[in-house]
């Protein structure tokens, strides 16, 4: 299983970024793929996430409204648009995708940046 992450980069305060999660194999291979973010010196928290069958999302409290998670099923890609960010969106942003037994697997990472 491969998960890769790409998009990250540095943005002004205010800006934007899509962030892109490419999964191998059919996506819906997985229960759902998730965002998670970990901020310098603090810990990983998790920031959206996204079923495959129903298209649930669900959304940490503080980039609700800011953020949208979305998938291309025929891409196998999960995406992470980023809107509004402040500095305190810097973090190192890595998709998370749950199989179908419950395992976990883990993508590499992109950073972002938010800063003038």
């Amino acid at each position: 299983v491969q998960l890769q992450a790409s998009g990250g980069g540095l943005v002004q305060p205010g800006g934007s970024l899509e962030l892109s999660c490419a999964v191998s194999g059919s996506i819906f291979s997985y229960n759902s793929v998730a965002w998670y973010r970990r901020p310098p010196g603090k810990q990983r928290e998790l920031v959206a996430s996204i079923t495959t069958r129903g298209g649930n999302t669900n959304y940490a409290d503080s980039v609700k409204g800011r953020f949208t998670i979305s998938r291309d099923d025929a891409k196998n890609t999960v995406y992470l648009q980023l809107s509004s960010l402040n500095p305190e969106d810097t973090a190192v942003y890595i998709c998370s995708a749950q199989g179908l037994l419950g395992r976990e697997f883990w993508g590499q990472g992109t950073l972002v940046t938010v800063s003038s």
